[in-house]
């Protein structure tokens, strides 16, 4: 076979038959493909544990967003955030933690739009998270904020103040912990560091102010901003320092008298071994414990760079780093830098920035005072500032403030852009007094002649400050009484404090003064006095402006009434601190203004609260005399029901101990009280109404004001039930001062005239009257006393229209039913004492008379006097009065059925009456 033929055996053509199909080749690709459907319904349906916003995002999706590269996929992420979490705040608490982190992380974002909105995100969060959940995650939160602080671009650094504001607002605690490495971060962003070129060792840097001109704002308005939130920042370690307390005078949230908690004793649970008492020192503050022991605290443990300005080295060393800078921005701010202005003016700018360099002093100044060895602390200030204070600070003192005027024409101030004024506002007082603050402190008793120059120009400004009328904030009146107490404790002399005192007055006289400005002069004239008086017990040299201050007060308390009770308060409290100190100004005026203050109608007693009616009515105690109107104010105010039964059980006893029948072993104050005026007072406070009321009584007629019986002239008017309860109390305690008194008959007998004159022969008289009047009558009985006819014959009327009056109650009448016992139980004992009161009485019950409803109100009363053990005696001695009543009332009822109230009369007078028992039984009824 030839070679081409093998070829093309080799490559033979297969011949297709028509109809047939081609057969596949060995080496074919399969190319055939099998699909099916991906069921997506689960995907496509909403998260049901998760809860999305308005783009169908939840809380994983836009936190995993944070880290996108695009800073507007994470804006839109933030701004998503804030909407979920609004919507559902719930989401907060279970992602906090991831939530912190995320938002921290991009206080240093490139883009200001994802700061800015990781500014308002932050913001929205902090009115949320409350300071102990987010206390874990603190240290994260505050080493973003350090990195931000130092970060190299002056965007970040700008924002990172706007964190920092918003965190000192919310968590001002958790920041200050972290005291020591912020402080560091304030100093970085105004300055940097520089080998100081005096020291040839290079240990030791110095800081100097730094200047950046691509910053969006001047330099000084950067340092401004900066300065700012040092401030706040140490504002916050101050607040949260409980240790330092202020030699000027607190603001009214900050008073020690806010947080004292006075001891109320129950004397009567004290009597009886149920109470145990405790006292401190200090006015009950905390008790005083005299050691040469100190505990350490829980700071003296930890490392130096974790007290932050807790430690006294630490305070020193940033003393020592920020002074030198806060005085570089005066110099920059200050009048001689700024040309062409005149004097001693400011611009606005340079007042705002000389504003926070001195109050950033001023709290360095104050957590100075905080550490053990403050003296030592104050020696190494002025030795180590007080001569560049008086060369920057004090040169142009004092400052005013610079007005920008714009012209009206442009020909009228050709080369002048500013009119040269002082501004007649008080704005620029709060710079001088921060200052006139710092200096003072610097300042002692024993420096007085090296420093006299500079604090006569204090004091001189202090004093036109106070004289010129101006209207003055809280702020600005703390901070200038404040300078005022420290001057005159360097110079405690009358002819120097005088002067300031009589400033203080001219301010305190003001009209329209603000609460808090009112009551800080208060504070300020009570402190003063306070001192005043330790310091002239032996030699007795007050000022005359203290003493026209102190006679002014209760004046005022008289005025003021109801329309500031938070001022009434303290003016109560200075009078009861001055009264018991037997101040003689103020008691003078005390005693003239009392009538006044004790009115029963629009009186400062009736009108205020009731702890300020307490120490008013303690004030009587201290009231030279006790005339017989102020008593009919005061009996008045005990029974008009404005003051609770329990203080006017007081004012009765300090009353009683004004009286000569206390039983004081020294001598009374002469005419103090009289006696004549004290047994007015009881009687009238006993009776409970006045003359006028009670004539106004007797026209009143029928139900439901009046329980009437024909047996018995005397009508019931029937009182309120907190009326009469308030009374009841009262007479408890009247009737408690009477039985004190030495001679009891001669007591009953001035009782007995008195409800003879004034009672006997009314018609009308008030149920609780009756009562008391029985109470009384009751507790000074005695054998030694002798009742009149006509007080007999009053007496057993009331008895009877009482008693008339509690057996005709219904019982739905819920209110009357309260009255029940006392009232019975007056009228018991007043027939169990009086045999011949309860013989006028059934004398009285002459049957005939009446109407047969009555009858069985008659029969039920003989039988519970019957039955009751204390009366039976008497009841057998008028077994034939009581027998006469019971056939006069058979001879009524005899044609009719007998009745079971007729069967229970003739029972019980069988059984007590007939059979004569001897001895009282054991049954007292109880109707």
């Amino acid at each position: 076979m030839t070679k081409k033929r093998k070829h093309q055996e080799d490559f033979q053509k297969v011949k297709l038959k028509v109809g047939k199909k081609k057969p596949k080749l060995e080496n074919a690709t399969d190319t055939t493909v099998k699909t099916k459907a991906i069921q997506i319904p689960e995907q496509l349906k909403e998260d049901g544990v998760l809860p999305t916003q308005n783009r169908k995002l939840n809380i994983k999706d836009l936190l995993s967003q944070m880290h996108h590269y695009s800073p507007g996929v994470k804006h839109n992420a933030l701004l998503g955030l804030k909407e979920l979490l609004s919507q559902y705040p719930f989401v907060i608490d279970a992602h906090l933690s991831n939530i912190i982190s995320e938002v921290a992380a991009v206080f240093t974002d490139k883009d200001s739009g994802v700061r800015g909105a990781a500014v308002h995100l932050l913001q929205f969060l902090s009115s949320k998270i409350r300071a102990e959940q987010i206390a874990p995650f603190f240290p994260l939160v505050s080493a973003h904020l350090s990195s931000a602080m130092t970060h190299i671009s002056e965007g970040i650094q700008e924002d990172s103040l706007k964190v920092l504001d918003v965190l000192l607002e919310a968590y001002p605690a958790l920041l200050t912990d972290r005291s020591s490495i912020l402080l560091k971060n304030f100093v970085e962003l105004i300055s940097h560091q520089q080998l100081s070129k005096r020291l040839k060792s290079r240990e030791k840097l110095s800081w100097m102010l730094s200047v950046n001109p691509n910053r969006r704002v001047t330099s000084q308005q950067w340092r401004l901003n900066v300065l700012t939130r040092l401030k706040k920042f140490l504002q916050a370690v101050v607040d949260g320092s409980s240790e330092i307390e202020d030699e000027g005078l607190q603001e009214p949230k900050d008073s020690p008298h806010s947080v004292r908690n006075p001891i109320c004793i129950t004397w009567k649970v004290h009597a009886n071994n149920q109470q145990h008492i405790q006292l401190f020192e200090n006015g009950g503050l905390r008790p005083k414990i005299n050691s040469s022991f100190r505990l350490r605290s829980l700071a003296s443990v930890m490392d130096s760079t974790e007290k932050g300005l807790s430690s006294a080295e630490n305070l020193k060393g940033f003393i020592e780093i920020i002074i030198p800078l806060l005085i570089e921005c005066w110099i920059e701010a200050s009048p001689a830098q700024s040309a062409p202005i005149l004097g001693n003016l400011l611009e606005s700018e340079s007042q705002q920035l000389m504003q926070q360099v001195l109050s950033i002093i001023h709290l360095l100044w104050k957590l100075t005072k905080r550490h053990d060895e403050t003296y030592k602390m104050e020696l190494w200030l002025r030795m180590n500032y007080l001569v560049d204070f008086k060369h920057y600070f004090m040169r142009h003192f004092p400052y005013s403030i610079q007005e920008t005027v714009k012209p009206k024409k442009k020909d009228s101030w050709k080369g002048n852009k500013y009119c040269m004024t002082s501004s007649n506002s008080v704005d620029h007082l709060l710079l001088n007094l921060t200052l006139c603050d710092i200096m003072v402190s610097l300042a002692s008793a024993s420096t007085l002649q090296t420093d006299s120059g500079w604090l006569d120009m204090i004091r001189k400004f202090v004093t036109d400050t106070l004289q010129d009328g101006s209207k003055l904030n809280s702020k600005q009146v703390n901070r200038l009484l404040g300078v005022t107490w420290r001057l005159m404790q360097i110079q405690q002399n009358k002819v120097a404090t005088e002067p300031l005192i009589k400033a203080v007055y001219t301010l305190y006289q003001q009209r329209n003064l603000l609460f808090p400005v009112r009551t800080l002069l208060l504070k300020f004239f009570s402190r003063v006095y306070q001192k005043e008086d330790l310091r002239t017990q032996r030699i007795r040299s007050r000022s005359k402006v203290l003493s026209r201050w102190l006679a002014g007060l209760p004046q005022q308390l008289a005025l003021l009434g109801l329309r500031n009770p938070e001022l009434s308060n303290q003016l109560i409290d200075i009078i009861h601190s001055a009264a018991s100190r037997s101040n003689k100004e103020l008691l003078q005026s005390l005693q003239a203004t009392a009538a006044r203050i004790y009115d029963p109608l629009e009186g400062t007693l009736v009108l205020l609260p009731a702890e300020a009616q307490r120490r008013l009515v303690q004030l009587v105690y201290f009231l030279p005399c006790l005339p017989a109107s102020l008593l009919a104010c005061l009996s008045r105010c005990c029974i008009m029901g404005r003051m609770s039964s329990e203080l006017a059980a007081t004012l009765i006893g300090i009353l009683h101990m004004r009286s000569s029948f206390a039983g004081w072993k020294c001598q009374v104050q002469d005419n103090s009280v009289n006696d004549v005026d004290y047994f007015s007072f009881l009687f009238s406070t006993l009776i409970g109404f006045t003359r006028e009321e009670l004539t106004s009584l007797q026209g009143i007629r029928g139900k439901p004001h009046i329980s009437q019986t024909q047996l018995s002239p005397v009508r019931l008017y029937l009182t309120d039930l907190d009326q009469f309860l308030h009374h009841w109390a009262v007479t408890e305690m009247i009737c408690h001062s009477l039985s004190t008194i030495p001679c009891q008959s001669q007591c009953f007998d001035i009782l007995q005239t008195g409800i003879c004159k004034y009672l006997v022969g009314l018609v009308v008289i008030p149920d609780s009257t009756a009562g008391s009047v029985l109470c009384a009558i009751n507790k000074l009985l005695d054998q030694a006393c002798i009742l009149s006819e006509n007080l007999h014959k009053f007496l057993a009327s009331c008895c009877y229209s009482l008693l008339y009056f509690l057996l005709t109650l219904d019982k739905e009448d819920a209110e009357h039913l309260q009255k029940r016992d006392m009232l019975w139980g007056s009228c018991i004992s007043a027939l169990a004492l009086l045999p011949r009161l309860l013989r006028l009485m059934l004398q009285s019950l002459q049957v005939s008379r009446i109407c047969r409803e009555e009858l069985p109100v008659v029969a039920q009363l003989l039988r519970l006097l019957m039955q009751h053990g204390q009366l039976r005696s008497h009841m057998i001695t008028n077994e034939f009065l009581v027998q006469q009543i019971i056939k006069d009332i058979m001879t009524l009822k005899s044609a009719e059925v007998q009745e079971q109230w007729l069967t229970d009369l003739h029972y019980c007078f069988n059984i007590y009456l007939a059979s004569h028992p001897q001895g009282a039984g054991p049954m007292n009824t109880v109707y």
